[in-house]
């Protein structure tokens, strides 16, 4: 499954909220922060990915997250959202809404490990179908969920404000 021996996948709870909101600007600033920080993006990561939002997320029946714990702490989330409708035709109402691994865990199975997690959640809930949303231009992410069994079946924006940025969406069925 991964080559840390001291990797737990567990179900989120309130208490980890902080945690999630920390590693959630790590890997969202990294990720799609490339050219610097402006104003604008720091507005919306800084109003986006806070404990209290987290908080929100974690309390709502309709979200389910789960995280991998080493030794020191949260290295990895999945969130998995129902009731969010798909952009496309092919989605159905269960989305794959964040896969997030710190950076200098990359490599070592936790991604896998959580997407395996997240999709047993999804087919012991009875979903057949799981949809999620990848940035166009992120090639690793896109990859990897092609690897994983995942096919891209159109293509949507993601919307801060006034701008949009070209998401692929996939999907991928739960249930034989």
């Amino acid at each position: 499954m991964t080559d840390q021996p001291d990797l737990t996948l567990r179900v989120a709870d309130v208490a980890d909220a902080s945690s999630l909101a920390a590693l959630s600007m790590e890997v969202w600033v990294g990720t799609y922060l490339r050219e610097g920080v402006s104003g604008f993006f720091a507005d919306y990561a800084l109003a986006e990915l806070t404990a209290a939002q987290f908080e929100t997320h974690l309390a709502n029946p309709q979200e389910h997250f789960i995280v991998s714990q080493n030794r020191v702490g949260i290295d990895g989330y999945i969130r998995i959202s129902r009731g969010s409708p798909g952009p496309v035709p092919g989605c159905s109402d269960v989305e794959i809404t964040t896969l997030y691994v710190q950076p200098r865990h990359h490599g070592r199975g936790i991604g896998t490990a959580l997407l395996r997690a997240a999709l047993a959640h999804c087919a012991e809930e009875r979903v057949a179908r799981v949809w999620l949303a990848s940035n166009a231009e992120n090639t690793p992410a896109k990859a990897f969920y092609l690897s994983q069994g995942f096919e891209r079946i159109g293509e949507t924006q993601f919307v801060i404000d006034d701008q949009s940025y070209l998401n692929d969406v996939f999907a991928r069925r739960c249930l034989s």
